[in-house]
């Protein structure tokens, strides 16, 4: 009894998150799974810590602390980082380690973690004393459900999620973002309509220059993390699923779309963006039933093959689209890429696939490249791969909040090395919660200038949606709308020929509207409302001005921008001094003033007498 109470109590999801990253960890673990075997204790997954809100949970993610966490697990630290490590090593472990002996205490100190449990010299034996539990004779399990559409935990009597307000029994991998998330199951009054304009559709379109292509396969599905957590990770398979199902409700694919068939990259193929090294490990996961990169990049024996399969496809729709044979594409592809650098998988990412499509690209006949990542996490993996490289431009706007935001990478005076710098341009927003106007104002200012300059012959995009409004990993504010305006704009680039990969993204009803909208775009659609006139927030113009300061240097078409911006800044801040001046003026008064002999300090604070005082001065 005493072991079945203790796991309730340890198994937070904030703590096992270093099960996989410490040898002797699994062994205690081991020895607990044995002893509780031993007792006929059937194991319990319920987990009695409750989850963060978004925003706090975003929080302690991301390092409020001034640490860098890593996108899915705040307490896992490079101290403990692996190789590729498996719960398989351990099972020739001696299983006669004495958990109770090593865990006196577990029931006393509930926010104990297993580090701090494991870094403990001793306990106190005295604190032993069965007598306090045997009135627990009675066990109370406490029931919950995990949000299909965001992952976070709810208790079982709540039908909605407590975070996204998504249904328990909700739709959308089998309608896409179309069905209703306040009901269950069925698809709303939208999908039926979609259904019917794309009826005639759906029988499938031929094969032509002026096509979009689509790259997909279902053995990537099989990608997924083995181990039971308190909560599913992030990248799972239900990303694609949820897409699929949007894009085939809405009779996009298939329908107007055509499919690409899939390969499975090759060793020379990768060599040229990884070390054999990382190769190598990547395909000796295929031999481990469940193993780790790091501690957030899991793997299985599908994943080097589904990372094989997102790395061709990827290459396949860039020479495809340079030859001519497709208008452009998308790539509905896991696992991500844009965090594997050369010798290392890391951030959930393997093989990286945007670098394979920009090197298919130039071995097509493209002489420049453009990447875009507009993914919420700086692709420390694309910008490390090419820093070196004049052939590839590489433009990424993240979060970075000097650094504290994974991967710590990207800052804004990251531009290149070795005679090729400015060809890496890093757009840093200082905050969370960024929308769709600051980056539209990024795309004018910094974005647009710097890649017509460079002119490219093929652009790709790193999308991520993980800068999506509702996500729970970006926590910033972009809508579907805004990332089809980003596409529209990009789309004018390299005559048309584009290419859009998916990256993160974890809210499945964001990830999957924001690609159908981007698609559409592809298609030749609309993009929808106009978003260009917004104005940026203060803090994105600020972040805009420092990137346009550093990369004017490299690309001589930014400094009239610069003079620009910086005489806007120079308004904002004057019309912001004024306003901090009145505040200051009609600071509150205490309302017995009003009725006493203060009356008259009380109307000149409060404004009313504002006027008459100025004329007698």
């Amino acid at each position: 009894m005493k072991t079945k109470i203790y796991l309730q109590i340890f198994m937070s999801p904030y703590t096992l998150g270093h099960l996989h990253a410490n040898s002797e960890y699994s062994m205690v673990i081991e020895a607990l799974q044995t002893s509780r075997l031993a007792n006929g204790e059937a194991e319990n997954s319920n987990c009695p810590e409750s989850f963060l809100s978004p925003r706090q949970d975003c929080k302690r993610r991301h390092g409020s602390n001034g640490t860098i966490a890593t996108p899915y697990d705040e307490n896992c630290t490079n101290e403990h980082m692996v190789g590729v490590s498996s719960r398989d090593a351990t099972e020739d472990i001696d299983t006669n380690i004495q958990p109770d002996v090593v865990f006196k205490k577990a029931r006393v100190q509930r926010e104990l973690t297993l580090q701090d449990m494991y870094n403990q010299d001793s306990f106190d034996d005295d604190d032993e004393d069965d007598s306090d539990w045997e009135p627990m004779q009675k066990h109370f399990e406490i029931m919950n459900w995990f949000c299909t559409n965001c992952t976070m935990v709810n208790l079982d009597d709540f039908v909605h999620c407590d975070i996204c307000g998504e249904h328990k029994e909700s739709g959308i991998l089998r309608h896409g973002f179309f069905a209703s998330p306040s009901s269950q199951d069925g698809p709303t009054d939208v999908e039926l309509e979609f259904k019917g304009k794309y009826k005639d559709m759906q029988s499938g379109v031929s094969f032509s220059n002026r096509c979009t292509a689509i790259g997909f396969d279902e053995r990537m599905l099989l990608h997924s993390e083995v181990e039971m957590k308190p909560r599913p990770h992030p990248e799972r398979p239900d990303r694609l699923r949820a897409i699929a199902a949007s894009l085939a409700t809405a009779g996009i694919f298939p329908g107007r779309c055509h499919p690409i068939s899939p390969r499975e990259i090759t060793r020379e193929e990768l060599k040229m963006v990884h070390s054999l090294e990382q190769i190598e490990a990547v395909d000796l996961s295929s031999q481990i039933h469940s193993s780790y990169f790091t501690p957030d990049t899991y793997a299985n024996e599908h994943s080097a093959r589904a990372a094989r399969l997102a790395a061709g496809l990827c290459a396949d729709l860039a020479s495809t689209i340079l030859s001519g044979r497709a208008k452009n594409g998308f790539a509905l592809v896991r696992p991500p890429g844009h965090h594997a650098g050369v010798s290392q998988a890391m951030g959930f990412c393997l093989h990286n696939n945007a670098a394979v499509a920009a090197l298919a690209a130039l071995a097509a006949g493209a002489k420049k490249v453009l990447i875009v990542d507009w993914d919420v996490h700086h692709g420390n993996g694309t910008q490390e791969i090419f820093e070196r490289n004049k052939s590839v431009l590489y433009i990424s706007l993240h979060r970075h909040e000097g650094g504290r935001f994974y991967p710590g990478t990207g800052a804004a005076n990251e531009v290149g090395i070795d005679g090729a710098e400015g060809y890496c341009v890093n757009v840093p927003w200082n905050r969370g919660g960024v929308g769709d106007n600051d980056y539209v104002f990024a795309f004018q200012n910094v974005v647009l200038p710097i890649a017509s300059e460079f002119d490219p012959d093929f652009t790709i995009i790193s999308a991520g949606f993980d800068a999506a409004r509702g996500d729970p990993l970006g926590c910033c504010d972009v809508t579907p709308a805004g990332y089809a305006q980003m596409t529209h704009m990009l789309n004018a680039l390299s005559g048309g020929k584009l290419l859009v990969i998916l990256e993160g993204g974890y809210n499945l009803r964001s990830i999957s509207s924001s690609a159908t909208s981007v698609i559409k775009v592809l298609l030749g659609e609309n993009p929808g409302c106009e978003l260009g006139d917004s104005a940026p927030s203060k803090s994105g113009l600020v972040t805009v001005l420092e990137v346009l300061k550093i990369q004017m240097n490299f690309w001589p078409s930014l400094a009239s921008l610069f003079t620009e911006l910086q005489s806007l800044w120079e308004i904002y801040a004057a019309e912001n001094k004024k306003k901090q001046i009145k505040k200051i003026r009609r600071a509150d008064a205490p309302i017995w003033w009003k009725w006493g002999r203060k009356r008259l300090l009380y109307q000149i604070i409060k404004g009313h007498l504002r006027v008459r005082s100025r004329g007698v001065n």
